[in-house]
């Protein structure tokens, strides 16, 4: 029976990883048929012919590129903050001694049971306040520092030798040049991770987008999608189309960073 357990992991992973996967290459073969295809009965896998046509419709003729580029700049800005304010942060609370740091760390650990929908509130009126709603600035603030990114990231940060830092100082290196060329490099897997999950949360974010934004022109890809609904609903390859549209980003940033995720999923996984 030994003999045979790898076997069946093995053939389990394979079995889930086609139960995951069917529902997404259907959804690529769904958007490339003809109008109409995708409902036929029985239901067809394949498109009788491959066409494009969706695809124009949705950034030509509903205009949706305005709002592919719109949730680009808000998730690769937003992210590039998230990593930059939420790398600073956790180095500061693993490694910098300061006056009121673990009880400060212990309030934000205590804010992550507030469900962010209550903040969401008291947020939109201070960004009016300081004339922040309908901007792409505030779309990204919640993104920017989250209190799951600065917990993330200095968990990782406590797990760097003293030494090393200790050596940088003796070597006459400030904290600028501690944390940029020795924190940062040996940080790389955990700031894949955030970077990932930071741009995936910016990307298929609904909720906030449709409070905080009031200008179509300045509409996400979710929001201007959830536009679409009522008219289109019966357009399912179009709805197809829009979905691939939307999935093709994260994929992308997946890919390009997997070995690194990969790398601080299981640098956890050892030091757990």
């Amino acid at each position: 029976m030994k003999r045979f357990a790898p076997l069946l992991i093995n053939l389990a992973l394979v079995l889930g990883a086609v139960v995951t996967l069917v529902p997404l290459l259907w959804m690529i073969s769904a958007s490339l048929m003809p109008t109409g295809e995708a409902t036929a009965f029985p239901p067809r896998l394949l498109p009788s012919r491959v066409t494009f046509e969706h695809y124009r419709d949705l950034l030509v003729g509903l205009r949706l590129a305005r709002s592919f580029g719109n949730s680009m700049l808000i998730a690769v800005v937003s992210t590039l903050l998230s990593l930059l304010f939420n790398s600073m942060a956790g180095y500061a609370f693993a490694k910098l001694r300061f006056r009121g740091r673990d009880r400060i760390f212990t309030w934000l650990i205590a804010a992550l049971a507030i469900p962010a929908q209550i903040a969401m509130l008291p947020l939109f009126l201070l960004l009016k306040s300081i004339g922040l709603v309908n901007t792409y600035v505030g779309a990204m603030i919640p993104l920017m520092a989250p209190i799951s990114g600065i917990f993330l990231v200095r968990q990782f940060m406590v797990s760097v030798p003293q030494d090393i830092i200790n050596a940088a100082r003796v070597d006459g290196a400030n904290e600028w040049e501690i944390y940029w060329s020795v924190i940062l490099p040996l940080a790389r897997p955990v700031l894949a991770t955030l970077a990932i999950f930071t741009f995936m949360s910016a990307w298929n974010d609904f909720m906030w987008p449709l409070i905080v934004l009031s200008d179509h022109r300045k509409y996400t890809m979710p929001v201007a999608i959830a536009n679409l609904v009522g008219e289109h609903v019966q357009d399912l390859e179009l709805m197809m189309a829009s979905s691939v549209v939307t999935v093709i980003p994260v994929l992308v940033l997946f890919f390009v960073l997997q070995k690194q995720y990969i790398a601080g999923v299981m640098a956890g996984s050892i030091k757990g």
